[in-house]
């Protein structure tokens, strides 16, 4: 049988502050809700907002950064993965279930409602993504300038 594909790219706010816990073994897990927002016409003609809510969840580097940036109203940009859970409820004995949205990759694009954060003195909106990696997005790799090679503006050819 041909391997399936499970990836989901999402792009909308924070519904509320994600909570933080630790597991005994001592993992960090962030759980959240995003809304993404979608416009269509309606029966008459209207343009009308659609707002899907999904649950989110991350693990270790990534959950601390949620941890550390995240709020409500911050928009991100996730991919991940579907994973629906099941369980028996402990009350009424019925088999619940819930769909979330496991987080590979984050990137913090904005504040939300207060604006973004400032990072250094600069309004950046964030300015930090998670790829199991967890680096700053606003800081790159030094420039290899080659001056510990002995090259200098003499040797370009332009």
């Amino acid at each position: 049988m041909a391997k399936g594909v499970n990836k989901v790219f999402l792009l909308g706010n924070v519904g509320k502050d994600p909570e933080i816990r630790t597991t005994p073994g001592g993992m960090t897990v962030a759980t959240f809700s995003l809304a993404t927002a979608d416009r269509a016409k309606d029966a008459q003609g209207n343009w009308a907002d659609k707002t899907e809510w999904h649950n989110l969840v991350a693990f270790q580097r990534t959950a601390e950064i949620i941890r550390d940036y995240v709020k409500k109203g911050t928009q991100i940009f996730v991919e991940g993965k579907i994973q629906t859970r099941s369980w028996d409820d402990k009350e009424s004995g019925q088999k619940k279930y819930r769909t979330e949205i496991l987080i590979n990759d984050l990137s913090l694009l904005g504040g939300g409602a207060s604006g973004g954060r400032s990072e250094g003195g600069s309004s950046s909106s964030g300015g930090y993504s998670s790829s199991r990696s967890s680096s700053p997005a606003g800081v790159s790799a030094p420039s290899n300038d080659y001056t510990d090679q002995g090259i200098t503006d003499e040797d370009i050819p332009f």
